[in-house]
């Protein structure tokens, strides 16, 4: 009974919300499209980088037995490129 309340009332609230609509760019935002492209090429410049950096590390690192430390660096390297390949459809769900 209460479960099919809260659902009744977040329906309510949910269809009350105004659709902005998908707009339009303003005149003039070409430049910050083109500067937001090249950020994107710089990060998976670096997320590629990151990625050689990590690898090399390890194999380098493997003969002296410290090659498992770097399994945690590789994580957070891959973490970067999921957000990084991500933030488009992110931005795009939060808008």
């Amino acid at each position: 009974m209460l479960f099919s309340k809260a659902m009744e009332w977040s329906s309510l609230a949910i269809t009350e919300i105004p659709n902005p609509g998908t707009g339009e760019a303003p005149p003039g935002s070409e430049g910050l499209l083109t500067i937001l492209k090249w950020i994107a090429w710089i990060v998976f410049g670096l997320a590629v980088a990151g990625i050689l950096i990590t690898a090399g590390t390890m194999m380098i690192n493997n003969r002296r037995g410290e090659g498992g430390e770097h399994a945690g660096r590789l994580a957070w390297v891959l973490g970067g490129c999921i957000l990084a390949a991500s933030a488009g459809g992110v931005v795009g769900a939060l808008v």
